[in-house]
């Protein structure tokens, strides 16, 4: 009368036993499952182009010569000014956007989209549907964008900045807007272009690109930002315009790299495509969470 007893407890505890080892495998495949997602994701990245992108427009390079003969005037006729006016501020004021211009770096948009980059890469899986696994993967074109066209630009001038030299407002007695001392590498003399403004503007364009109703915000906050750099005297104008210039034009190339690829944009227009709706990504978080 006992045996069905001990069977059922033998069963129960090879059920409890499996699932442990199941748990243990899944456990130990989790970062072989990441990598192997996140190297297929960049060999798509790196494909040879599917189709052609618009001729860069006459607009746009007459716009980029523009600014740049900007940022040039700006060093002889306003970069000082602009820094003894940044000097007269009343401290609180100062105090406020010592705050506000942290908002400024990149942290702020690439670490929330790497980590939903490396979730996207933890949860694709072959054994999900094709509907799962499509949504996961625009998902990830459109979170990798917005990773690359923030880093990219970020990263350039990071190096760049360091290669030309040129000295902070604060450093020395007075303002020189002159003074470059080339591939120093010290901070005090990584004045051009501005990090700060190349991270806000390059995060405006990129997420303005996929949601197009945010750009007024975007905008907003990249002209906060840049402001906010020559009031406490981190940068002179002409270097938040040299920074601005890297973060809108490193974006866009990046827009067409993606577009060339037939990733996220339309070769034709550079116009993100449809994504997946809010109802479907939720239907896939289910899903992934709780099964079919």
């Amino acid at each position: 009368m006992n045996t069905p007893k001990v069977s059922s407890d033998k069963m129960n505890a090879v059920r409890q036993s499996g699932r442990a080892v199941a748990s243990s495998g899944l456990r130990l495949a989790w970062p072989q499952n990441v990598l192997r997602n996140l190297g297929e994701w960049s060999v798509v990245l790196v494909r040879t182009p599917r189709v052609r992108t618009p001729q860069v427009p006459a607009g746009t390079i007459a716009a980029i010569l523009v600014t740049l003969i900007v940022m040039v005037a700006a060093m002889f006729l306003i970069d000082t000014a602009a820094s003894a006016w940044a000097r007269s501020l009343p401290r609180w004021f100062i105090d406020a956007f010592e705050q506000i211009t942290n908002f400024g770096l990149g942290g702020w948009f690439l670490f929330p989209f790497g980590f939903i980059i490396l979730c996207l890469a933890a949860v694709m899986s072959p054994a999900l549907p094709r509907f799962s696994q499509d949504v996961i993967a625009m998902l990830a074109a459109r979170f990798g964008f917005l990773f690359l066209a923030v880093g990219v630009p970020g990263l350039f001038v990071t190096i760049v900045k360091r290669l030309i030299g040129r000295a902070r407002p604060y450093v020395g007695s007075y303002d020189d807007p002159f003074a470059f001392i080339p591939f120093i590498w010290r901070p005090e003399y990584a004045s051009m272009p501005s990090g700060h403004a190349t991270n806000a503007t390059a995060a405006a364009i990129a997420i303005g690109a996929i949601w197009p109703r945010t750009r007024p915000a975007m905008w907003l906050y990249a002209l906060v930002i840049m402001f906010s750099r020559v009031v406490v005297l981190a940068h002179h104008p002409s270097d938040v315009i040299a920074g601005a210039l890297v973060g809108v034009g490193g974006a866009l190339l990046v827009r067409r790299w993606f577009a060339a690829r037939r990733l996220v944009f339309r070769p034709g227009d550079l116009r993100a495509g449809p994504g997946p709706s809010f109802r479907r990504i939720k239907a896939v978080a289910r899903q992934v969470c709780f099964g079919p």
